[in-house]
């Protein structure tokens, strides 16, 4: 019951009018020092059960000291930021909550906290993962929204923020999951396709022709299986959740369902490792379509008009998540426009966005439950 309200409290306060959200108000440090305190208590969680909270390659980093001074002075910084909130804001909230999660943080072990397992395989979840994914995709757009906004006055904390962030969590705990049955597919026909000179000769290629190389390829089989989640009705029920989304941000992008994400890149990652591509350039590639998604998907009102005739930019995706007429099942290239050019599903009107965005009487239910049981229990139209 405790924990109840006060979790109604904090959602009330970080979802404050903009007039309680001001400079000086007290509101940016208590937001920082929250974050900063759930940063802090999630990773030494990971330190105390690395074996199941850890993901593989970012093991060895918890080995060096310098993580573990990096992890002090977060969790000193969110301590000291919850006191500038508590003596700047009226309501203190924000500021005793983080405080709260910091000596949380401090009584299961703080930086002394011993591990119980070691850094070893098998099964486990990717809380770290989680973190740095929100942090970094929040420090990279945040600003940038702030400053550039296309839909001036969003707030940070917008409608359905939570869903799309716990989209995020599942994402990033199943990550072990994903990633097996994603790669699965590919794996299999590199295993019955013996391509070795071909593949040889691709992976010797500069890094920047692979990179250019490998979007082409992905996003001409994406196109096809996106345009397939939006023709095929039983398709359409799972992608549905995509779009049910009324507000877009660098957090929409995270609302897929469970499903969808295996299929849409258990099918996408086949030409990527078919075709024999080096890893330096599967890395570099994972990391741009990673910033590149959540960026078609951000509040950020730049036209990049000259680019979007060669790159999918804001406005060409988000004209794909309108609600408008014009914009049911278009734009649905990820990287390159050519593809719909040539397909015949292009549309961009000069200077022009979408009045809104979802699904025509927005039939999705809300809540990450009800979204993943929808495409089993929808009407069909």
């Amino acid at each position: 019951m405790v924990l109840s309200k006060l979790r109604k409290k904090v959602r009330a306060e970080l979802e404050s009018p903009a007039d309680q959200r001001r400079f000086g108000s007290g509101w940016i440090a208590g937001v920082a020092a929250l974050v900063g305190s759930v940063a802090g208590l999630f990773f030494i969680l990971c330190l105390r059960y690395p074996s199941l909270l850890i993901v593989p390659p970012l093991r060895d980093y918890y080995q060096s000291p310098l993580f573990r001074l990096g992890l002090h002075l977060l969790l000193i910084g969110s301590f000291l930021t919850a006191i500038i909130s508590l003596v700047l804001r009226a309501t203190k909230t924000l500021g005793f909550t983080a405080i709260c999660i910091t000596l949380l943080a401090t009584i299961i072990g703080g930086l002394r906290v011993e591990s119980r397992g070691e850094l070893t395989g098998g099964v486990f979840l990717g809380l770290d993962w989680f973190v740095l994914n929100v942090i970094f995709t929040g420090f990279l757009f945040i600003p940038l929204e702030r400053l550039f906004a296309r839909k001036k006055g969003q707030p940070l904390f917008r409608e359905e923020w939570r869903e799309d962030l716990f989209y995020y969590l599942v994402s990033s705990l199943m990550v072990q999951v994903l990633t097996f049955l994603s790669m699965t597919p590919a794996i299999e026909l590199v295993a019955h396709t013996r391509w070795t000179t071909f593949r040889a000769w691709a992976a010797s290629q500069p890094v920047i022709f692979q990179i250019i190389e490998i979007m082409f390829f992905t996003d001409l089989v994406q196109y096809w299986v996106h345009r397939a989640f939006h023709r095929i009705p039983f398709l359409w029920g799972f992608h549905a959740v995509h779009h049910s989304a009324q507000t877009l941000d660098w957090m929409a992008g995270a609302r897929m369902h469970f499903l969808e994400i295996i299929a849409l890149r258990g099918t996408t990652i086949i030409p990527m490792y078919i075709l024999g591509f080096g890893p330096t350039a599967l890395h570099f590639y994972i990391l741009l379509v990673y910033i590149h998604s959540s960026l078609l998907h951000s509040n950020v009102g730049w036209n990049f008009d000259h680019v979007g005739r060669f790159l999918a930019t804001p406005r060409f995706h988000h004209w794909h998540h309108g609600i408008d007429k014009d914009a049911i099942d278009v734009n649905f290239a990820i990287h390159f426009p050519l593809f719909d050019r040539l397909f015949g599903t292009y549309h961009l009107p000069p200077h022009q966005w979408p009045s809104g965005y979802g699904i025509a009487e927005h039939p999705v239910p809300r809540g990450y439950w009800g979204q993943f049981w929808y495409p089993f229990t929808r009407k069909k139209g």
